[in-house]
């Protein structure tokens, strides 16, 4: 019973993850995925090979994975249950929203149906979680996603922030520590040569964001400044 778990566990692992690395139907890497999920190259070949065996990727040879249909519903189901726990965690015990992705992904294994609907209602059914990522509904439509990565914008260009994506706890710390979050306008006010990192402001002060960190917030674009 405890190895058929674990070994639930692991598929919603993989599922979320490759969710979480896709872009529409574009394949994810392999590599990309064992990066993510801190394992072997190796190891994420033979799980994947067991998930397309289920029906539940596609793999393409030396392109990547992406999930099928169902893959794609049970994948919006976990991430569902790791979402509204993100709310209750933040929202209701008071958690740092920094903290809040880790506690949820060890709860989201152990969440029965019942459990993620009765958590919906008692929130009041929240759109997003505290990092701004839309929740997928009970029959695992995720909603169309929006915006753009504040590393496309260029001087003088600004926006709100809408989310932040892919979520990990030491990014959430880091950019919390420059008043970075989800509802925040936000400016680049220059960029350095050779596509070197963006200054930004936010409210009353500059801060200084590597692209790579930058690819992780996503932005509802407004006017630019005159």
């Amino acid at each position: 019973m405890v190895q058929n778990r674990s070994f639930g566990s692991s598929v919603e692992m993989y599922l979320k993850t490759i969710a979480e690395l896709t872009n529409e139907r574009e394949p994810v890497p392999v590599t990309n995925v064992a990066d993510r999920l801190g394992i072997s190259t190796v190891s994420a070949s033979e799980m994947i090979h067991r998930l397309e065996a289920r029906k539940l990727v596609k793999h393409r040879p030396y392109k990547g994975v992406y999930l099928t249909e169902v893959g794609r519903r049970k994948a919006n189901g976990v991430i569902r249950r790791q979402r509204l726990w993100e709310c209750f965690l933040n929202d209701v015990l008071g958690i740092p929203w920094e903290h809040v992705h880790d506690f949820a992904c060890q709860l989201e294994h152990a969440t029965h149906p019942v459990v993620t609907e009765a958590l919906a209602d008692f929130l009041e059914h929240p759109s997003t979680c505290p990092h701004g990522n839309p929740i997928p509904n009970a029959d695992g439509e995720m909603p169309t996603l929006e915006g753009v990565p504040l590393a496309n914008l260029k001087p003088g260009e600004k926006g709100v922030i809408l989310r932040i994506h892919p979520v990990s706890e030491e990014l959430v710390k880091h950019l919390d520590e420059r008043g970075i979050s989800p509802g925040r306008e936000i400016e680049v006010t220059e960029i350095a040569p050779f596509n070197g990192p963006q200054s930004i402001e936010v409210g009353d002060e500059v801060h200084v964001l590597g692209r790579e960190v930058a690819a992780h917030v996503m932005i509802r674009q407004t006017a630019e400044t005159s």
